[in-house]
C-alpha cells in the first residue's frame, strides 16, 4: 500500500511505540492521523494530527471513535497494558485487565472499523503483538497469554477480512525502550526503529513483521518441543519429565 495516501488511526498514540508511529507516519506524508488516547490532551499538537478520545476497553468509546474517524484507511492497534502478572499467583484483576485491553480491545477496534475500512476499499490493519505471544518467562505470562490470543485473533481476522480487500499485518518484537518496559533490565530496541520497520513491512504488503533478531530467532523455533525451548524443564527434580 502507498502509505502517503492513507488516513491512519493509531491507538495508544500519546507515548511509546504509538508516539513513534505518529512521528513516522508524519514523516511519510500520511494525509491525516487520528492520534487516539484515553487522554487526548496528552497528544502533541502537530499539523495533520487529530487527537481522538478513545478507551479500547469501552464499547461506547470505540463506537464514537469509529463514527468520528469514518474516513480511516489504516488502523494501527497499538494500545496495550502490562502488569507483569504471573498466571499462578498474579492478581486476577491484573490478568483480566491485560486480556480486556490487549485482546478484547483489539477485537473491539477491528469489529468497529472493519466496515469503515471496507467502505474505503479495504485499507489495512496493523496489530502490535509481542514475542511474549510465543514464549514463557518468569513473569508477565498473563501478558503473554493476552498477546497469544491477539496473535490468533490477527490470523483469524486476516482470513475473514480478505474478501473485502483488507490487509492485516502482525507486528512482533522483543523488548522496546518504552515506559511499559522501564522496570525491566533487558536489551531494548528503539521504538522509532520498530515503527519504521513495521511501516516498511506494511507498505511492502507483508502479513507479518518480525522487528528484531530475537523475535526472528524465537519464531523460527516454535516447532521445537518444550524441553528444547525451556531446558530448565528437564533439569533434575523438574516436574513432568
Amino acid at each position: 500500500m502507498d502509505i502517503r495516501n492513507e488516513i491512519a488511526l493509531v491507538t495508544g498514540a500519546n507515548r511509546g511505540i504509538g508516539h513513534s508511529f505518529v512521528t513516522e507516519l508524519r514523516s511519510r506524508g500520511v494525509t491525516k492521523i487520528y492520534a487516539a488516547a484515553r487522554r487526548p490532551e496528552t497528544v502533541p499538537e502537530l499539523p495533520g494530527v487529530v487527537p481522538l478520545t478513545l478507551d479500547v476497553g469501552d464499547d461506547a468509546s470505540v463506537a464514537r471513535a469509529a463514527a468520528a474517524a469514518d474516513d480511516t484507511t489504516l488502523l494501527i492497534n497499538n494500545a496495550g497494558v502490562s502488569t507483569y502478572a504471573r498466571l499462578t499467583d498474579g492478581a486476577e484483576e491484573d490478568i483480566r485487565l491485560e486480556m480486556e485491553t490487549n485482546y478484547f480491545g483489539t477485537l473491539r477496534m477491528v469489529r468497529a472499523f472493519a466496515p469503515v475500512l471496507g467502505a474505503q476499499g479495504g485499507g489495512a490493519v496493523l496489530n502490535v503483538l509481542s514475542i511474549m505471544a510465543w514464549m514463557a518467562y518468569e513473569h508477565s505470562n498473563s501478558y503473554g497469554a493476552s498477546k497469544a490470543a491477539a496473535w490468533a485473533l490477527t490470523n483469524g481476522v486476516r482470513y475473514e477480512l480478505a474478501g473485502q480487500g483488507t490487509q492485516v499485518t502482525a507486528l512482533a518484537m522483543a523488548s522496546v525502550d518504552t515506559d511499559m518496559m522501564a522496570g525491566i533490565e533487558d536489551e531494548k530496541s528503539d521504538p522509532d526503529v520498530i515503527a519504521k520497520a513495521a511501516l516498511d513491512g506494511l507498505a511492502a504488503g507483508s502479513l507479518e513483521v518480525l522487528a528484531d533478531g530475537r523475535t526472528v530467532q524465537w519464531k523460527s523455533r516454535l516447532g521445537e518441543g518444550p524441553a528444547l525451548l525451556y531446558p530448565q524443564l528437564s533439569a533434575p527434580g523438574a516436574a513432568g519429565r
